[in-house]
């Protein structure tokens, strides 16, 4: 494949770069791989974070709190979504008349001259871009990446490689996903979220297209076949004739197919043959990821056995199923999940893990606009445990709806369902439900990942107590 067209902006032309809340995860992984590629960097954040300590090591200059004068001599600025328009560094900035780059344009222009693997969709894209990354390195190539989650078998969530490549999360939320130029673009579903930004629909799909469309004439699409909104975008995209399409798993027409292969084994088929297939993560979601970065990895030119063994070392991402810890038999989990569909995702996977005992849901609802669009579908999803405990709503970024919260979700709930109060009052009623064999898993965008912790104190205290 040749290389991918450039926007205007290449990272040599931004010259030295200062970052206004480098400590978040997506602003530290760019600033991460600008340092190694010999940019001059600087940042800085409210407060210390573990991560500029990482920076600072490296070489970037990091200040704690925010100043116009740690924009130094910068010539051009990042700033992070979180950064309020009154930001003492950010009005100096524009002050100064200094370009403001959104962190997905600062990415843009580091990736500028690699051959960009681009992951989008609604959910699966941490995941499949790890798995992606995990795979590339196991097959002797060297990506640079960037991920929008710490992934334990990396060690860092950004990285430069050597070898030409860049795997990068392309995040749909806001439409930033449109500053990448990919040559291979990986969706793996595309469903109605963030509507707080879209307003419909009709403007997701729109947004997706446009995301397709931005491949070259010989890029490709690699789209799961048996998600609706991803094969709809397939189809759509192989009628506008820019790019070749790739379809990938369990439909008859995905040229990338997955099928079962024995007691806890999968196989994928290809045109070459049939390859075995071991994960380390549970979960037909998992399966579905594992094909996508199969396909990826094909495109790229490993060879498919070499695919298949490196799909084998993926250990999951941070806050993707991740296991925190045991006490009384009882296995506790966390999941970031915060979409019906990804709920009920990691509910399945824990109904897979738990066999024939029990699955109870600590869940807590990520934005008053999300909740009021899926609070029926919400329930639906958590029905499938046999306890769903719902915590009051994580605001995040938005202020309060009216009439909006986790109560929405309650009234549809079955009766293993009901609301709960924050702290002890939650970890009491998980303890008081689960029982030895059983699985419990914290889920949601928010901080009900601080819970897993918390619970799996109470479940050891209370073993060591008797």
């Amino acid at each position: 494949m040749t290389q991918p067209q450039h926007g205007t902006r290449t990272l040599e032309s931004l010259g030295r770069v200062h970052f206004i809340g480098i400590g978040g995860v997506g602003m530290s992984a760019v600033a991460r791989i600008m340092v190694a590629r010999g940019i001059p960097v600087s940042g800085s954040d409210a407060k210390a974070l573990p991560v500029m300590t990482d920076l600072e090591a490296a070489g970037a200059r990091i200040a704690v709190g925010y100043g116009p004068d740690n924009l130094g001599d910068a010539q051009t600025v990042v700033a992070g979504s979180a950064i309020r328009p009154d930001n003492p560094e950010l009005v100096a900035a524009r002050d100064a008349g200094l370009p403001v780059l959104h962190r997905s344009e600062a990415l843009a222009a580091t990736m500028a001259e690699d051959t960009v693997v681009a992951v989008a969709g609604t959910h699966g894209k941490s995941t499949t871009t790890s798995m992606i990354t995990v795979l590339l390195q196991g097959a002797g190539l060297d990506p640079s990446f960037a991920i929008g989650a710490n992934v334990p078998a990396l060690g860092v969530n950004a990285a430069h490689g050597s070898s030409g490549i860049f795997v990068a999360e392309a995040d749909e939320s806001d439409g930033s996903f449109l500053n990448y130029r990919p040559t291979i673009a990986v969706v793996t579903n595309v469903e109605p979220d963030h509507l707080d930004f879209y307003g419909t629909a009709e403007a997701v799909y729109a947004s997706f297209d446009s995301f397709t469309a931005l491949l070259p004439a010989d890029g490709v699409l690699v789209a799961c076949a048996d998600d609706p909104g991803a094969r709809a975008l397939a189809e759509r995209t192989l009628a506008r004739g820019n790019t070749r399409v790739v379809l990938y798993g369990t439909a008859e027409d995905a040229a990338i197919r997955l099928h079962d292969a024995g007691p806890g084994r999968l196989g994928i088929a290809t045109t070459a043959g049939t390859f075995g297939l071991d994960l380390q993560v549970p979960g037909r979601h998992n399966a579905l990821n594992a094909a996508a970065a199969f396909a990826v990895a094909l495109e790229l030119g490993v060879a498919p056995e070499t695919a298949a063994a490196a799909l084998a070392h993926f250990s999951g991402a941070s806050r993707r199923f991740e296991f925190k810890g045991e006490g009384r038999g009882v296995r506790v989990y966390d999941d970031y999940a915060h979409h019906p569909t990804e709920v009920r995702a990691a509910l399945s996977a824990a109904r897979a893990v738990a066999g024939e005992h029990k699955v109870h849901v600590l869940f807590q609802p990520h934005l008053f606009s999300r909740t009021r669009e899926f609070a029926r579908e919400f329930a639906e999803a958590l029905n499938s445990a046999d306890t769903a405990l719902v915590l009051d709503i994580y605001p995040a970024r938005e202020d309060p709806i009216p009439g909006v919260t986790s109560g929405l979700i309650a009234e549809h709930l079955g009766s293993g369902g009901s609301l709960v109060g924050p702290g002890g009052d939650a970890v009491q009623a998980v303890l008081a439900a689960a029982a030895a064999g059983d699985i419990v898993l914290t889920a949601g965008a928010g901080d009900v990942t601080a819970y897993g912790p918390l619970i799996v104190d109470a479940l050891t205290g209370e073993a060591a107590g008797g």
